[in-house]
């Protein structure tokens, strides 16, 4: 027995040393659509508009839809057989309940790779394992009582190694490039196209950005939806022109625009048709170096309600019509005139603003704005697109470009890991880690790990509000302690695992000096809810100093899809750590407890807004210890020095109207700690404030929507 098991543990031995070695990497799911464009049938379409092919092209705008009955099947051919481990379903309204995933070498006889009897619509990322020429859905159930219906289709095959991430590439179909030489019609037929899918789509997954190439073009009006973006591709606003408008209305909601939210205009220039253009929004829709030959109405038709809004590096010949919009903030601009203020009208660097005369009427004015950057921003340079970073401005006044063109660097796009819906989070940081900036084409983004951007100066923009959900409870994106970062133009949408941060800037403890070259946070947008249930503990942490947050809003959301007190928890929106941080138009509604927290010294605001949590249930889900409610913005008690001008804070608790906020503000009372032009507002009566900022200032009216101020405090 001794000497079998030797010459066995021998036998074992020498197998072993025979045994190829391991491959160093196994086989990655690529990032890539294997069924971008490929071949495709179905076993019926609803109309012609509805093509099989529609659900492979890459355009979330179009979609294939099948008749109203089951079952019902549609397929792509990929070409050859392919590993496949990954298939992603987006549906519109009608989905399958019931389906399988099949793949067949033959496109006869079909394996199932994944079956589900209870499936919800929306996105599905499935992680499959099969092989097969062929993939199709079949479904059996349908979740309405229409048919099937998808807006896209794609295939994920094993690529093995993946090769390195490379800069440059094309911007994906749902950026749309239009040029002077193109008819007219065939422009507007596509804006009205994109217009149509995006106008009411509030909470959708269409994502779009709309350029235009120098020039002048005639007879336009591009009215901009949810998730919009329009640009002009010069180096300043003039090299664009329309003769039209760019127009955003609220047909959609009766007239009523306080939910026009998440779409811009940027760097071209209007002649309205009427002579004044029509810019009806609410939070998070810039208006970004735009020259507007005329004037501009800031109201929905019929005058409805809204409640905006932000202008930066523009110019408004005419004069600025803002009617019922309740505030607004305006930086580094020039305007005509000024026609009205509602509560909270706030301009900083602004040539022909009205004054500084708060509150009656209520006007906020500062004659320069300490620090600003302008946003990056895309242009051609001959046929070459490049991205253009504005330089830093000191006391700023009027706009970027009013001398000549905006002064500042550009980098070419091959310097631009050009990211689509679908890649990793891992192949994004490694594009990164390469030294590449990012730039997010439309879509939307799920991570599994936090996007890392750890070296100075990177550059991470987005197109058409393109959307991170980070997945597991991950932090979306994190900073490191660096100089010269610039963060713009994305929505991040929690998932529905609580993130303990969605937006870091910095690590915990991180103290370097960015005074020189700081870094930029500018219409980035952060939400919970309204899309689905999601959750973080908070929004978006500051922790390196000298960061500049340029125009953001941070949402928990009040209304839309998984919205409940604590179904989309989240209790603060905005801390900060860091010193000398400045905001210029901060937006933070609706958290549980404090919607901003500020521990760094020598921050300042310039304009904030907030409403608090509609959706408390009753007294004591806010009492904050011997406190009646959580303030709206809170300066720590640790700070010494800290400045915030038009500032405001309005309550609406309709779940419990008998609630009491004790006061909108709280902060220290310490010479270095001043405010100035600061307002609370009882939204019809549902709620009240007993104080402005501490113990300072008159309570609220319990029956009239009319401000309780403080012109400076202390």
């Amino acid at each position: 027995m001794r000497h079998r098991s030797a010459w066995t543990a021998a036998a074992v031995l020498a197998a072993l040393l025979v045994v190829p070695a391991a491959p160093s990497h196994a086989a990655a799911c690529g990032t890539g659509n294997a069924a971008l464009n490929r071949p495709a049938t179905a076993s019926s379409t609803e109309n012609a508009g509805t093509p099989a092919s529609a659900a492979f092209d890459g355009d979330t705008g179009t979609r294939w839809s099948s008749a109203f009955s089951d079952p019902q099947w549609i397929q792509v051919d990929l070409g050859a057989a392919k590993p496949i481990c990954k298939v992603v379903l987006t549906w519109e309204a009608a989905y399958g309940r019931s389906f399988q995933i099949q793949t067949s070498n033959d496109g006869s006889t079909w394996t199932p790779i994944y079956t589900t009897s209870t499936a919800t619509g929306g996105t599905q990322s499935l992680d499959v394992t099969g092989t097969g020429r062929y993939v199709r859905m079949y479904g059996t159930a349908r979740g309405t009582g229409y048919g099937y219906s998808l807006w896209e289709f794609a295939v994920h095959v094993e690529s093995g190694d993946e090769p390195p991430p490379v800069g440059g590439g094309d911007l994906g179909p749902n950026v749309h490039v239009f040029d002077p030489s193109m008819p007219s019609s065939t422009i507007q037929s596509r804006l009205d196209q994109i217009f149509r899918q995006q106008e009411s789509a509030q909470f959708g997954t269409g994502r779009h950005a709309v350029f235009f190439k120098p020039g002048t073009y005639s007879g336009l009006n591009a009215q901009l939806g949810f998730y919009t973006s329009v640009h002009g591709l010069g180096r300043n606003p003039d090299d664009v022109t329309i003769n039209g408008d760019i127009t955003v209305d609220a047909g959609w909601f009766n007239g009523n625009a306080t939910q026009n939210f998440w779409r811009s205009a940027e760097n071209l220039a209007v002649v309205p048709v009427n002579g004044t253009n029509r810019w009806a929004v609410s939070q998070a829709a810039p208006f970004r170096r735009m020259h507007v030959r005329g004037g501009l109405n800031l109201a929905p038709t019929g005058y409805g309600w809204a409640s905006g809004g932000y202008i930066a590096d523009s110019k408004i010949d005419g004069t600025v019509g803002p009617y019922s919009q309740q505030q607004w903030y305006t930086r580094d601009s020039s305007v005509g005139g000024w026609l009205n203020g509602v509560w909270n009208m706030v301009f900083s660097g602004v040539e022909g603003s009205p004054g500084n005369t708060f509150p009656d009427p209520p006007y906020t004015a500062l004659n320069t704005t300490p620090i600003s950057r302008e946003k990056p921003y895309i242009y051609l340079e001959g046929g070459e697109y490049r991205v253009f970073l504005p330089a830093k401005r000191t006391n700023a006044r009027g706009t970027s470009w009013a001398n000549g063109p905006t002064p500042g660097t550009s980098l070419p796009l091959s310097r631009f890991y050009v990211a689509k819906p679908g890649d990793s989070a891992a192949r994004i940081n490694a594009a990164l880690a390469q030294g590449l900036h990012l730039l997010l084409t439309p879509g939307i983004y799920r991570v599994d790990q936090p996007i890392a951007v750890n070296r100075p100066g990177t550059v991470v923009l987005g197109l058409g509000l393109a959307t991170i959900i980070p997945d597991n409870g991950v932090t979306a994106l994190k900073v490191a302690d660096v100089d010269g970062v610039r963060l713009a133009s994305f929505l991040v949408d929690a998932g529905p695992v609580n993130s303990p941060a969605l937006v870091e800037i910095g690590p915990a403890g991180s103290a370097a000096d960015h005074a020189a070259d700081p870094t930029t946070v500018q219409d980035v947008f952060i939400r919970i809810g309204g899309a689905g249930p999601g959750k973080a503990t908070t929004s978006m942490v500051v922790n390196s100093d000298d960061v500049i947050i340029d125009h953001t809003w941070i949402w928990r959301a009040d209304h839309g899809e998984g919205v409940g007190w604590e179904t989309n928890r989240a209790d603060y929106g905005l801390v900060v750590n860091g010193d000398d941080v400045l905001a210029t138009g901060l937006f933070v509604e609706h958290f549980n407890k404090y919607d901003v927290q500020w521990f760094g010294e020598r921050g300042r605001t310039i304009f904030f807004q907030n409403e608090k949590a509609y959706d408390a249930p009753n007294q004591a889900a806010i009492q904050n210890g011997p406190i009646q409610g959580y303030a709206a913005y809170r300066v720590a008690d640790s700070v010494n020095t800290h400045e915030g001008w038009g500032l405001g804070s309005y309550c609406y608790y309709n779940v419990d109207p008998t609630i009491r906020q004790h006061h909108g503000f709280q902060a220290p009372v310490k010479p270095g700690v001043r405010f100035h032009h600061l307002l609370v507002v009882s939204l019809g009566g549902h709620g009240q404030y007993n104080h402005v900022i501490n113990d300072t200032g008159a309570p609220t009216s319990r029956t009239s929507t009319i401000p309780s101020v403080v012109v400076s405090y202390p």
